[in-house]
């Protein structure tokens, strides 16, 4: 039998089995190319993913830099109208007023983001939720004035330690701060206490802010103004079209209400307290 140099594993002559056409000089360079423009494209896709995987590993990272930023944004802020070492302590205690929710939320099973700062209007964190239902969106509410509270009495400590009344000047600030957010009133944190107690006490809240506004009429103010019109007319239409979502929500065992109750009423009067211990009496000089 004859065999072809080229194609030595086939037979020849066979008309069963034709020999196969070698592929022409101009398809291989036609697809030369391509299969080049193809890889180039498979390698860039491959190191795009890398960079993606790479930046979804750094989010947390990124979200405690932007946290960190609206940190140094908020102290200078501060700082120009207050000094550096008084703004250092307000920043602090909103950071431990803040730090209370984001515990209370992690602990109701609800991701926090890390607090984000406003440069006089205060601080937030970011959640999905508040909770399955008002008992658990009032423990969160009432989180942030524990511990924020628990951050303005330490300041007094240091304050009998020391003798420096810039500590006593941040143990009065923290302990207003505290108590102006129990107003009962959302979005305040009061206000997230009486979704489990009295949900129609957000109109005495909302009443209270009027005169407040007007009496002391400044930017701040007038946004919690605006926002708890909003979220009062919004959370109470809400409760107006009822539904068995609406009901499950906002039904509280009594010993739960009475627990919040007794915690809402004791962090006032304990601010109440606090703020006298702590006033600095103004003299005319």
């Amino acid at each position: 039998m004859e065999t072809d140099t080229q194609w030595p594993f086939a037979p020849v002559g066979n008309p069963e089995h034709p020999l196969p056409e070698p592929e022409p000089a101009s398809a291989r360079r036609q697809q030369g190319p391509i299969r080049r423009r193809l890889s180039a494209i498979g390698a860039a896709v491959v190191a795009l993913l890398a960079k993606l995987k790479a930046i979804i590993l750094l989010l947390p990272k990124v979200k405690l830099l932007a946290s960190s930023g609206t940190i140094l944004v908020s102290l200078a802020a501060y700082a120009v109208l207050w000094g550096w070492p008084f703004a250092a302590g307000f920043v602090a205690l909103l950071f431990v007023h803040e730090m209370g929710h984001a515990i209370a939320l992690r602990r109701e099973g609800i991701k926090a983001s890390w607090p984000m700062f406003i440069p006089f209007l205060g601080a937030v964190i970011a959640a999905r939720s508040l909770g399955d239902n008002a008992t658990a969106e009032a423990r969160v509410g009432l989180a942030g004035p524990i511990l924020g509270s628990i951050g303005a009495a330490a300041c007094v400590l240091v304050w009998h330690a020391t003798g420096n009344d810039l500590w006593r000047a941040l143990a009065f600030t923290g302990f207003f701060l505290n108590l102006f957010n129990l107003l009962p009133v959302v979005p305040l944190d009061g206000g997230r206490a009486m979704a489990a107690m009295a949900p129609w006490m957000w109109f005495v809240g909302f009443a209270a802010i009027i005169p407040l506004a007007i009496i002391f009429p400044n930017p701040i103010i007038l946004l919690i103004l605006v926002f708890a019109g909003f979220e009062t007319y919004r959370r109470w239409k809400q409760r107006r079209a009822g539904g068995l979502a609406q009901e499950a929500y906002y039904r509280v065992r009594p010993i739960d209400r009475a627990l919040i109750a007794a915690v809402y009423l004791s962090l006032v009067a304990l601010l109440v307290v606090g703020m006298h211990a702590t006033l600095v009496a103004r003299t005319l000089s």
